[in-house]
């Protein structure tokens, strides 16, 4: 998957996100999207206190989490990362936005699991060995990125600003399971589509100009598993393809769920490491992507990361022509404890002892789970 720039939001629980992400080092060539920044795009487009969230810009050789890198031909990455403050009294928060936040959560996750059969069957399957209870580690979508960070209000609006307010916790409410358990991390990528070809710029901004206000309205679009601006030609599908299987998926697929993530770490049963998943799921005859390896491991060695391949829908395109287009796909985290805390007994483990934030090459590999390579290498 060919992509020129990424900006990742994510959404965390800790403020191990805050440590981290300041000790980081960038080099001078990048500039950051810190709030306190001279670019006016970027304190604008965000609706949310500057402490509650950090701008970081990655450059493909830049650490991050460890010495974390990606190849220059693939991409540079813009991470920003959002946390609650730890000295909010819970019961005066946002319990009525948690409310909503959940039921929103719940209609995205209905269409994605409706649309990818495969992440269903391998979501039941985990459940049901060991009557374990699901914990999304994180949920993921991709969107285009015109005006720096406008096209992600939408989402942002429902997401961060609920977020910021919901005390965190990795106790199941009631027993819950998947969204109505505890609260995910957010992964929200966009394209930098002004650094892309002139002609697939064209294209993409087809679209998402004709959509007027819809932008405004990703959240709702990804709850009803709608897009947002017309059906594209498939002859325009199979240009941004050529150039950018990432921009050509989010034509199709909108602000659709692009992935969750299961938190291995808090599986009860003999799953609770990713190796065991890994073989668990293969040899229930699911295919893993293999981009780098079946398991992506982290620099500092803290965050394990698999994914199987992306399922495929007929899509109508609006030149009539119906043809197979790469939907979403499952991932699996497993978050070791920082060595600082690796003395602590396994009962007294919370989720603040573990590695927190993502990593730019781990995710990398799993964007290639929509990856023609791999859908083709499936189908085999």
């Amino acid at each position: 998957m060919k992509l020129k720039q990424l900006t990742m939001i994510s959404s965390h629980s800790s403020s191990i996100v805050k440590s981290a992400s300041a000790s980081s080092t960038f080099p001078p060539s990048l500039h950051s999207l810190a709030p306190s920044s001279s670019s006016s795009s970027s304190s604008s487009c965000l609706p949310l206190q500057p402490k509650s969230r950090n701008f970081i810009s990655l450059k493909p050789s830049a650490p991050f989490h460890g010495n974390s890198s990606v190849p220059l031909q693939k991409r540079n990455l813009s991470v920003v990362s959002a946390s609650k403050s730890d000295d909010r009294d819970p019961s005066s928060s946002f319990q009525g936005g948690e409310s909503f936040f959940r039921t929103v959560l719940q209609s995205m996750e209905a269409v994605y699991l409706n649309r990818n059969p495969t992440a269903k069957a391998v979501l039941e399957l985990v459940q049901s060995s060991g009557n374990n209870q699901i914990c999304y580690d994180h949920i993921a979508f991709r969107t285009f990125g015109l005006k720096r960070l406008a096209l992600l209000e939408g989402l942002v609006d429902v997401y961060l600003l609920s977020i910021c307010d919901v005390t965190f916790s990795f106790h199941y409410p009631d027993g819950g399971s998947g969204v109505n358990g505890p609260l995910p991390r957010v992964f929200i990528s966009e394209l930098l589509v002004d650094q892309m070809s002139p002609q697939i710029q064209e294209i993409i901004r087809k679209y998402t100009e004709t959509s007027g206000s819809g932008k405004k309205h990703a959240a709702l679009a990804s709850a009803l598993g709608s897009l947002t601006w017309g059906k594209p030609l498939y002859s325009e599908f199979q240009q941004l393809a050529r150039e950018s299987e990432y921009a050509a998926w989010t034509l199709v697929n909108g602000y659709a769920v692009n992935h969750v993530t299961i938190s291995i770490h808090h599986l009860k049963s003999q799953l609770n490491n990713i190796k065991s998943l890994n073989q668990f799921i293969e040899d229930n005859g699911f295919r893993l992507n293999s981009e780098g390896g079946v398991l992506k491991v982290s620099p500092d060695g803290l965050l394990l990361q698999s994914s199987t391949v992306a399922d495929s829908f007929p899509f109508c395109f609006s030149d009539g022509v119906t043809e197979s287009v790469p939907c979403s796909y499952i991932e699996f985290a497993e978050r070791l404890v920082l060595p600082q805390y690796k003395n602590l007994p396994e009962a007294e483990v919370k989720e603040f002892h573990r590695r927190d934030g993502f990593e730019v090459g781990n995710a990398d590999k799993i964007f290639e789970s929509t990856s023609k390579e791999q859908l083709t290498r499936r189908a085999a």
